[in-house]
């Protein structure tokens, strides 16, 4: 994989989300958080905006979240798009990473719905950013009913990691014989046992929500299966198209 040259898109994308991060460093040096506005937020907040299922995927919460996306894109999404061709690859990628909030998004639905009786509260959270407050105003909530009702309206998510989700699925199951490493394990494991177990995590962290974990455990979920469906549609017409040299 060392000879592997950045195809356009990979290189386009990776220059896209450095810029998007230290446009969003040097806004918060000037008090102005760029992820109220880019990050994708609940469909029922007043801080949804039509652009950010968009946005949100080009957002990073810092150093160590965007080192470890990009780092993967350029490894895994080099690979494919090399194979699929620049065009195939985006709408892979855009895909992706929308069906990444769309779950995300449905799971919050649930939670919303669980505590209000609604999946739609229109007024129900009030947020002042000047003040940088937030207060909801349903009666009779419990104190975690509240801290996770304000959680989902308030809570931006940011990231391109449903999108790097369904890259590693993809990677995995179209050259699932590959070795690789992973850090702090000396041995090589093959792709189609790595990224299983990476799904279980997810899974696992998910449902077991342990407190002050703020990662988007659905949203990698949803990228995915959205890439796991994609690749059973296309893998057949793809499949005299292999490059050996991964196989």
């Amino acid at each position: 994989m060392n000879n592997i040259q950045i195809p356009p898109v990979v290189k386009n994308l990776l220059i896209i989300n450095i810029l998007f991060f230290v446009a969003t460093w040097v806004m918060q040096s000037k008090g102005i958080d760029l992820a109220f506005y880019l990050g994708a937020f609940y469909f029922d907040s007043p801080l949804f905006k039509i652009w950010q299922p968009i946005s949100y995927m080009f957002m990073h919460g810092g150093f160590t979240h965007i080192l470890f996306n990009m780092f993967a894109l350029y490894m895994f999404g080099s690979v494919l798009e090399n194979r699929w061709g620049p065009k195939k690859f985006l709408n892979f990628y855009l895909i992706t990473g929308l069906g990444a909030l769309a779950l995300q998004l449905l799971v919050q639905s649930i939670e919303v719905y669980n505590i209000t009786g609604s999946i739609v509260n229109h007024g129900a959270v009030t947020i002042d950013l000047a003040e940088g407050m937030a207060g909801t105003n349903l009666t009779g909530l419990t104190r975690e009913q509240s801290q996770t009702l304000l959680g989902i309206y308030i809570g931006p998510m940011v990231g391109a990691s449903g999108a790097i989700f369904g890259l590693l699925v993809a990677f995995g199951m179209l050259y699932p014989n590959v070795e690789m490493y992973i850090m702090f394990i000396p041995v090589a494991i093959k792709a189609k046992y790595i990224m299983p177990v990476y799904i279980v995590i997810e899974l696992f962290l998910g449902v077991a929500k342990f407190q002050g974990d703020s990662v988007a455990h659905y949203a990698h979920l949803g990228g995915a299966l959205l890439g796991f469906i994609l690749v059973k549609l296309w893998k057949d017409k793809d499949r005299h198209t292999y490059y050996d040299y991964y196989e």
